[in-house]
């Protein structure tokens, strides 16, 4: 195997026999030839488009399911990833057919072996060093994981019955140059910045699908103790799979709380209804071994975001969607099906309730509608000296020691500063007491990774009130931690818009080649970390 898509690769190198996340090699393999045989069906799709045929949204859903299921910390199951396999290998047949005239067609469009020992071999020879170049690998590399984080978001999306063809059509072209060797290294960066683009599209659709359907984010306080009932942990993004479960444990005397990610959905009026909606328990993703265990109830993964399981608490994880890990139940249901959480409620019901680890409250909710309702305020305490800046922390927590400079940084920040936020690398300083200006809390927390298109929206028009040209004449700083494919694809849109001077911690990543990481410091001055007190004099001044 070799697999450097995530911020705590092996050395930051690359991972070359079993993933620091505790992917196996096999499964590893496995994800490389989904990849590839999805580039494969994009090279048909595209031609199909190209000849002016249709292409459906059950193709469209599979390619972004099927993308999600390879971000790291999704899935962990080898045999999902063989099924899944067969499936592309039978919907490219099918695609196959509608084509009279397959010439220019690679090999992974053809390909159609579905004997597993073939499937095996194969997936060791089309992975990441199967493009022999530095940089093209790179920037091949980048688009792919920029993609795969906008599949995440565009799947989320999908789910609510929002759809954006054009963003599909995109990420099917977008997969299928990845597999053109006639591409120079000025075209490939190209596509980078058109995949940000198609981000920030992406992030939009959403945003408008979880607007729409659950209401405006609204600041709220969210409890982080504990009721006496038994309960189950919702880990992961899917607003849908929360509600459905929600409806589904009203009257039943199981409690349900957020972890991680899914604290954001306290922040939505339609949600916040719910009496059985209890508050958010835990931090970030990476403490879940301990948290889960004296969380007593089960766990249900949504999404991405698994840390392999101790065996004290394994029988408790269940998995949906994208997710999945051998040896967990995995509840089923696509795109418009009605999921049945029969099975984890009644496992809840035989448990004893979590016990509390912290107490009090937390607030978030400050998405554009919300902050535009304070723009008033905001514009005044910009304008009159309060607030000298706004400084943008949102992204990626984990694992990696570095990553407590995070916490540093927002503890010496100067008072007259305000955090922006969305994503989980908030649990770096969302419980600090930091105190507000002037009615105005300094962490402003818009949700969840995808909703750093919230901070997008605010800087626009904040930018549209100050009357200024630049989006880089805007007070506002950006200090970003990344950690996996979603937090590519929000630095490739910040830097679709035009943003400038972001620092990306706590390392730059592994699949950014030298020549590659100059044309980023080049046209967008990007740069890493350093130390607190020398980023905040630069950051801040």
């Amino acid at each position: 195997m070799f697999c450097y898509q995530c911020q705590e690769t092996a050395k930051n190198v690359g991972c070359d026999r079993v993933g620091v996340c505790g992917k196996s090699s096999e499964t590893s393999n496995l994800q490389d030839m989904a990849v590839w045989l999805l580039k494969g069906i994009s090279q048909i799709t595209t031609k199909l488009r190209g000849n002016g045929l249709p292409v459906s949204k059950d193709v469209n859903h599979l390619v972004t399911e099927t993308l999600f299921m390879t971000i790291t910390n999704a899935n962990f199951d080898s045999n999902s990833f063989v099924e899944r396999i067969e499936l592309l290998i039978d919907e490219k047949a099918k695609l196959l057919k509608q084509l009279e005239n397959k010439e220019g067609l690679s090999e992974a469009a053809l390909w159609e072996d579905k004997n597993l020992e073939s499937i095996t071999n194969k997936a060791k020879e089309v992975g990441v060093l199967s493009t022999e170049n530095e940089d093209i690998r790179s920037l091949r590399e980048l688009t792919i994981y920029g993609l795969k984080g906008l599949s995440a978001y565009t799947k989320h999306a999908n789910v609510l019955l929002h759809e954006n063809e054009e963003v599909d059509e995109f990420i099917q072209e977008a997969l299928a140059k990845t597999l053109d060797d006639s591409l120079s290294v000025d075209d490939l960066v190209k596509l980078v910045l058109d995949t940000g683009s198609q981000g920030v599209q992406g992030m939009a659709l959403l945003d408008g699908a979880n607007t729409s359907t659950y209401g405006n984010p609204e600041m709220s306080e969210v409890n982080i103790g504990v009721r006496n009932n038994p309960a189950i942990l919702v880990s992961g993004h899917d607003l849908r799979d929360l509600e459905m479960l929600l409806e589904q444990t009203k009257g039943t005397g199981v409690d349900v709380y957020t972890h991680s990610e899914m604290l954001p959905a306290h922040y939505y009026p339609a949600l916040k209804k719910y009496d059985n909606l209890v508050g958010n328990y835990g931090n970030a993703w990476w403490k879940q071994k301990e948290e889960f265990e004296s969380f007593n109830g089960p766990v249900l993964f949504t999404t991405n975001c698994i840390v392999p399981p101790k065996d004290s608490y394994k029988d408790r994880i269940y998995t949906t969607g994208a997710a999945g890990y051998p040896g967990c139940k995995h509840i089923p249901g696509g795109i418009g099906e009605e999921k049945d959480f029969s099975e984890i409620i009644e496992h809840a019901k035989q448990c004893q309730p979590p016990e509390e680890i912290e107490s009090g409250k937390i607030i978030g909710g400050f998405a554009h509608d919300q902050v535009f309702k304070l723009a008033d305020k905001v514009v005044e305490a910009v304008k009159s000296g309060a607030i000298r800046k706004f400084v943008v922390m949102g992204g990626c927590d984990g694992r990696h020691k570095e990553r407590n400079y995070f916490t540093e940084f927002a503890e010496k920040l100067p008072k007259d500063t305000v955090i922006l936020t969305a994503g989980c690398a908030k649990y770096r300083y969302n419980k600090l007491n930091l105190g507000d200006i002037g009615g105005i809390p300094r962490v402003l927390d818009a949700g969840q990774c995808n909703d750093s298109y919230s901070l997008a929206v605010i800087a626009l028009k904040l930018k549209e009130i100050f009357e200024l040209n630049d989006i880089n004449d805007l007070p506002i700083a950006y200090n970003i931690a990344w950690y996996e494919q979603k937090a590519v694809i929000v630095l490739l849109a910040l830097l679709s818009l035009g943003v400038k001077n972001i620092h990306l911690g706590p390392t730059l990543p592994a699949f950014l080649s030298p020549n590659v990481v100059n044309v980023l410091v080049e046209n967008f001055n990007i740069s890493g970390i350093t130390n607190v007190d020398e980023d905040i004099a630069k950051l801040i001044g």
